[in-house]
């Protein structure tokens, strides 16, 4: 008898890891580049998984690099998007010649209705990326909800690990150019602090992890279940 118990004690615990491993981890609002080569142009992806503590997201404030001109956000339904612009002192020429005087400093998406905690969207936003490669462009970003607020805005210090971060802003590291300064074929996404927590990326490692909870799991219950019988057998 005390054995078949510490067989199912065993399996209990393997059950109990099962629930924590599938957990989901908590996911941070990310941006995800359709390129990184500097002088290119890019689709950024501003992926927003979840609300705040359980509140509905409201609107998302995206703040640009001080180097990135001009933006065209794409058109969601379900949100109305603003366009905050500031003087450019001194004002700067395009590749066609002309003056720019402004820049898009900001980008804000407010919800027509709050976007559920359990819901996630996507804004995708059109614009070229500065041409310094190996530079870190950050998207401060600030996450309003009906009850209170998220910002994503931290920095990892120099040598500081960026997992410490308790809300990362989004950002990534811009890669060689590959001339012509014209869209890339392929999708290349840099290994830069935020894009480490990718909820996609994040979620199928912890597909995986769960699958291998859950049959360590059931194994060790059909274990001590059959542990359990053959001592009541022979008893």
């Amino acid at each position: 008898m005390k054995t078949a118990l510490r067989t199912a004690v065993v399996g209990l615990a393997a059950a109990a890891a099962l629930a924590l491993v599938a957990a989901p981890a908590a996911a941070h609002v990310t941006i995800s580049p359709s390129t990184t080569a500097a002088n290119a142009y890019t689709i950024l992806t501003v992926s927003v998984p979840h609300g705040c503590d359980g509140s509905g997201t409201t609107k998302v404030s995206i703040k640009m690099p001080e180097k990135i001109i001009a933006v065209t956000p794409t058109v969601n339904s379900n949100w109305s998007v603003d366009k905050v612009m500031v003087d450019l002192n001194p004002p700067v020429k395009d590749s066609h010649g002309n003056e720019i005087t402004k820049r898009v400093a900001e980008v804000v998406y407010t919800a027509k209705a709050p976007l559920p905690d359990g819901m996630r969207d996507a804004f995708e936003l059109s614009l070229k990326l500065p041409d310094a490669a190996g530079e870190t462009l950050v998207f401060p970003t600030v996450q309003t909800c009906e009850k209170g607020e998220t910002p994503w805005v931290e920095v990892a210090a120099s040598g500081q690990n960026p997992d410490e971060l308790a809300h990362p802003a989004p950002a990534f590291k811009l890669t060689a150019a590959t001339g012509g300064g014209h869209d890339a074929p392929a999708p290349s996404v840099s290994a830069a602090a935020a894009d480490t927590h990718a909820d996609d990326s994040s979620n199928s490692g912890g597909d995986t992890r769960s699958w291998i909870a859950l049959i360590l799991g059931a194994l060790g219950l059909i274990a001590g279940g059959l542990a359990l019988v053959r001592t009541r057998k022979t008893a």
